[in-house]
């Protein structure tokens, strides 16, 4: 059967572990899943661009964000921060005795991004992130995952599945199907991102 919905997806769920007296546990796999694929998965697809003012020392992260994928000025010219550690972002304050200016390196806080230096006045930002990919539910019934591979829910919910079930057997075949179609899709996006060819190294000449 084809899996377009919520709704079909737990039904094929159910279909596939031969089981009708999981409807209430079919839910928590699909969710269980989700999570995991939230955690692994970086695709094109899920990389959401907020337009906003910098005016102060911190940044919180909209909610549903992942992972920065590029925070940047865009002023007269973009103009792009680089990322340092917690530890990197304390010394360069106390080293400059937490001067103001033109942000130029920013560090993920907890849930907020720590910039510096502290900006000086307002500057035009752009933060493009991984966002979560939207979770399905009986309102949210499709999203672009399982519109283009609703396999990867499928295994991923069944691999889910077998800790609840005690299914030591099964739990090898629905994970390695899984995580096949997980590096495939990775790859197919990191394909998309990079041209077909990687990420490139480039090497200047002298």
């Amino acid at each position: 059967m084809a899996i377009t919905t919520y709704a079909e997806l737990k039904t094929a769920v159910a279909n596939w572990l031969n089981r009708d007296d999981l409807t209430t546990v079919i839910p928590d796999f699909i969710s269980l899943a989700e999570t995991d694929i939230n955690r692994k998965l970086r695709h094109y697809k899920m990389i959401e661009r907020v337009d906003a003012t910098l005016d102060s020392r911190y940044v919180q992260v909209p909610a549903d964000w992942l992972e920065t994928f590029r925070f940047n000025l865009t002023d007269a010219a973009t103009v792009r921060l680089d990322l340092i550690g917690a530890e990197d972002m304390l010394q360069k304050r106390e080293l400059n005795r937490d001067t103001t200016g033109v942000p130029q390196f920013y560090a993920q806080i907890g849930d907020s991004i720590e910039v510096f230096p502290s900006p000086a006045g307002e500057y035009p930002m752009q933060l493009a992130y991984y966002a979560e990919i939207p979770k399905l539910s009986d309102t949210t019934t499709f999203n672009w995952l399982l519109q283009s591979d609703p396999d990867l829910y499928l295994y991923g919910s069944l691999m889910q599945s077998a800790p609840y079930l005690l299914d030591d057997a099964r739990m090898q075949t629905w994970a390695s199907l899984y995580q096949n179609g997980l590096a495939s899709l990775q790859k197919a996006s990191d394909d998309t991102r990079f041209g077909g060819s990687g990420r490139r190294i480039i090497i200047s000449s002298y």
